[in-house]
């Protein structure tokens, strides 16, 4: 369980990332889909991650320390449109070196909303990853916004989305960040993958 959990700093490049060994566990999505209410939610840490009401704020890899074991990493959102095609340019090489070449990158947390159906730039970042082979899950976010069965109609659609692609599907998970829903699994998710790497 996450017991400790400290900023370690931000980077533009990941020139900047951290040179030890401490893995790093990272976490990605649109821009709003509600990130870093998940990552003070997962650490039990109020104000660790800066949650802006105002989209596209992240625009920095932030490295946070875990138990002094393993980096959790808060990726900028992608594809918000109100930021200048320019700025959308850099994070989206910020976003690709780091995803595709640090070395650091153990697994990294695909973020969707749930109450939304799949969307494009969603579905062709995950194509992304399947073709760089990068080990990755799903979160569906906001969950406490649907009933259950919205909810899991809403993640059979995904599911069904990404077998017209996928011949195995990735881990997925369905959390809310209010509710608390979903913290056990993930927690426990990332204690395995992390056991695996030793």
């Amino acid at each position: 369980m996450i017991t400790k959990a400290t900023f370690k700093c931000s980077s533009e490049r990941i020139s900047q990332v951290p040179k030890d060994t401490l893995p790093d566990i990272a976490f990605i999505g649109r821009s709003n889909v509600g990130k870093s209410s998940l990552i003070n939610m997962l650490t039990q840490h109020k104000g660790l991650a800066k949650v802006s009401a105002t989209p596209g704020k992240t625009r920095l890899i932030n490295h946070f320390t875990i138990n002094d074991s393993w980096y959790l990493v808060d990726l900028p959102g992608y594809g918000y449109a109100r930021t200048s095609k320019s700025t959308r340019g850099s994070f989206a090489k910020i976003i690709t070196d780091y995803v595709f070449k640090c070395e650091k990158m153990h697994f990294l947390f695909v973020l969707v909303d749930s109450r939304l159906e799949p969307q494009k730039i969603d579905l062709e970042f995950i194509e992304q990853l399947g073709m760089g082979g990068v080990p990755f899950g799903i979160i569906f976010t906001k969950a406490d916004k649907l009933s259950k069965t919205q909810l899991q109609r809403s993640i059979s659609t995904y599911q069904q989305t990404l077998l017209q692609q996928w011949e195995e599907l990735p881990p997925m998970f369905a959390s809310s960040s209010e509710k608390g829903t979903g913290r056990d699994e993930i927690v426990s998710y990332i204690e395995s993958i992390l056991k695996k790497k030793e």
